[in-house]
């Protein structure tokens, strides 16, 4: 049998090719090791450090960052064809955990006051959609908040591969029997279900799918219905823990008092700089305009 060490000539000799082989079977069981501790994580822990994670990214932790945000909105008619399209070029300042957004453009010309106008009109309806009545901006990037978190039943799917980088696959549901409605959008909330993926290592989301699963009516079907809405979501790592979302698209069908509306969007951030402390800008990472997946 192969010892570690021989003896020649009175000699006592290191055999490298034993050496070799026991550092593997220390690395293979320490991945193994790994590999156990990350199966014994259920759907409950990974979304609960995935909580933990948003709650330190709104404390400040996460540096200052700038880019550019596209935004595609298209009105269709009862054929499926396009009677209205919108393109906005968006300005974001991420700080101290909140997004701020200055309109540039609206289909290639500089924003009118009509549409500046329409832009505070939409973000006062957000948070009174949300009941988030701060001014200091919204928390677009704090995808999975702990309220957020308890309107739903969790299911760890397994793990995967997404962009190189191990992440769990979580679906979830709303919890059953449906939870009080406090806020137009827990109205909302109690009907859409869909899968998430949660990075392994930093345990941000970096992705996100959600379906409505049934229609939901706003002020008791008077103001009009939400009758189906499908929404796609990908974040990605700018910076060593640095996640911001990059994609998503939206499809959306109801009804605005008694006219039946069907709208499709699609949002894309690039050119995120990182604003350093002296003033200046330290470019990150870009990206063309509305590239595939």
């Amino acid at each position: 049998m192969p010892t570690l060490i021989s003896e020649n000539n009175g000699t006592m000799r290191i055999r490298p090719i034993t050496i070799l082989g026991g550092l593997m079977v220390v690395c293979v069981l320490s991945g193994q090791s790994q590999a156990r501790a990350a199966d014994t994580l259920t759907a409950a822990d990974v979304v609960q450090k995935a909580v933990a994670r948003g709650q330190q990214d709104q404390q400040g932790t996460i540096p200052d960052f700038t880019y550019r945000k596209l935004t595609v909105t298209d009105e269709l008619d009862s054929t499926g064809k396009v009677k209205e399209h919108r393109e906005k070029i968006y300005e974001v300042a991420y700080t101290d955990g909140h997004s701020h957004s200055t309109l540039l453009q609206v289909n290639g010309h500089a924003p009118s006051e009509s549409d500046l106008k329409q832009q505070t009109e939409n973000e006062v309806s957000m948070r009174q959609i949300t009941g988030d009545t701060k001014a200091k901006g919204d928390n677009r990037e704090n995808f999975l908040t702990a309220d957020l978190a308890a309107r739903f039943n969790f299911t760890l799917l397994g793990t995967t591969n997404l962009n190189g980088r191990t992440a769990y696959k979580v679906a979830f549901q709303p919890k059953s029997p449906q939870l009080p409605v406090r806020r137009m959008v827990d109205r909302l909330l109690n009907q859409i279900s869909g899968t998430i993926w949660i990075d392994a290592q930093e345990f941000e989301v970096a992705r996100a799918e959600v379906s409505l699963r049934s229609e939901v009516n706003l002020l008791g079907g008077i103001a009009g219905s939400l009758k189906m809405l499908t929404y796609s979501l990908v974040r990605t790592r700018v910076a060593d823990g640095v996640w911001f979302s990059t994609l998503s698209n939206g499809d959306i069908l109801g009804r605005k008092l008694l006219a039946t509306t069907h709208i499709k969007t699609k949002s894309q951030s690039i050119h995120f700089q990182r604003v350093a402390m002296n003033g200046g800008d330290d470019l990150v990472v870009g990206g063309a305009a509305f590239a595939e997946k």
